[in-house]
């Protein structure tokens, strides 16, 4: 089998693990990523109502100024800080992270570190007390 096949087939089956995974806490809003090469973007979706209650994407006018190149890690932060911001306006203080078929890795993972150092509770990792 052709390597870019195989690539295909992991990509589906971290997909579908991660979405079964979201499906079981449906308590949460869903803190969904997507990414491309040029920009990273970010929204958190009330699967109930099926409402965006608040997003942040690196293309944003706020950002602009701030950013020179919207694909890299330093990007990613700032948009988790900023999607961070505007959730806990919105009362938002809990989602569960739909990384869909992105590895937790990079640029991914930045944006995440930067929502839960910002106050947004993901789940998942917790945050080890200073000794």
């Amino acid at each position: 089998m052709e390597r870019t096949k195989i690539n295909q087939k992991q990509r589906q089956r971290r997909c579908w693990r991660v979405s079964n995974r979201i499906k079981a806490n449906s308590t949460r809003p869903r803190l969904a990523v997507f990414r491309s090469l040029k920009n990273i973007s970010a929204q958190i979706i009330d699967d109930s109502t099926g409402r965006t209650l608040a997003h942040a994407s690196s293309q944003d006018k706020e950002l602009a100024s701030e950013l020179k190149y919207g694909g890299n890690v330093a990007a990613a932060a700032i948009v988790g800080k900023l999607l961070a911001e505007r959730a806990l306006a919105n009362n938002v203080t809990a989602v569960t992270l739909d990384r869909r078929h992105y590895r937790y890795h990079g640029r991914v993972a930045a944006l995440a570190d930067a929502a839960r150092a910002a106050g947004l509770d993901l789940g998942g990792k917790k945050e080890e007390a200073a000794e």
